[in-house]
C-alpha cells in the first residue's frame, strides 16, 4: 500500500493557485474550477479531456455535468485533502480544456452557434 502524499497548508494551495491557476478557488478541502461550455456537445467533450488525463495521471476527479458547464472538484481522497496532485492536475487540465490556439490555427468562430469553451 502507497503512503499518502503530505496535505498541502491552505496558505500554501491558496498562494498556488493566485499565482498559477486564478481560475481555480480552494473550496474547503477541495480546489475547483468550472468551465462555462456553449451546450451539451462542449461540455461532453470538455468532460473527456478532464477524464483523459485523470485515468493517465490515476489521480480521479468530481465531475458535474450540465447543458453549459462542467464543474471540477480535485481533492486526494486517501490524504483526506488537497495534496500536490491536485494542482499538478489542475495544470494540466488547465493547459489542455482552458487551451486557445495561436496562428495559424484559427480557433473556434465567435459566431454564437459555435461556441465552445468560454473564456471568462
Amino acid at each position: 500500500m502507497r503512503t499518502p502524499p503530505p496535505l498541502l497548508e491552505d496558505a500554501a494551495v491558496d498562494a498556488h493557485l493566485a499565482q498559477a491557476l486564478p481560475a481555480w478557488r480552494r473550496d474547503g478541502r477541495s480546489i475547483v474550477r468550472t468551465f462555462r461550455t456553449g451546450g451539451w456537445k462542449a461540455t461532453m467533450l470538455a468532460a473527456g479531456a478532464v477524464a483523459h488525463l485523470a485515468e493517465v495521471a490515476w489521480h480521479h476527479p468530481t465531475l458535474t455535468l450540465a447543458y453549459d458547464r462542467l464543474d471540477i472538484r480535485l481533492d486526494t481522497h486517501e490524504s483526506g485533502g488537497i495534496t500536490g496532485r491536485d494542482l499538478a492536475l489542475a495544470a494540466a487540465i488547465e493547459r489542455t480544456v482552458a487551451w486557445q490556439p495561436e496562428a495559424p490555427l484559427e480557433g473556434t468562430p465567435q459566431a454564437p452557434r459555435f461556441a465552445y469553451i468560454r473564456q471568462e
